[in-house]
């Protein structure tokens, strides 16, 4: 946790620059980067639908939602991708559960 899921991407086009990802995203989430998980879903799209990478993470302060959708753009930008959707879906630590127990308030990172 964290998980950065792209969607309508090939494998081929995300695998070259994960590492260089998941670094610059756990720098600025201050996560550590063992936690960080990248996903690539396969979708079967029924209308015309944008590549777009869903970010699913507790809160942090905006500058740091804003520098992470930054450098993501920045990344797919070199890799030929101009118009990716980015969106975060924020999940509550207290509506989180692993091993049937919710996380602690305190335990955001």
């Amino acid at each position: 946790m964290p998980f950065l899921r792209f969607k309508g991407f090939a494998k081929q086009e995300i695998e070259p620059i994960s590492q260089i990802l998941i670094e610059e995203f756990s720098k600025i989430a201050e996560v550590a980067q063992e936690k960080v998980k990248l996903e690539l879903l396969q979708v079967e799209q029924l209308t015309n639908s944008p590549l777009s990478v869903e970010i699913m993470m507790f809160p942090r302060e905006q500058k740091q939602h804003d520098a992470i959708a930054s450098a993501i753009h920045g990344f797919l930008k070199k890799q030929g991708f101009l118009h990716v959707h980015i969106f975060f879906i924020l999940l509550s630590p207290s509506l989180y559960y692993k091993e049937g127990l919710p996380l602690q308030v305190g335990m955001t990172k």
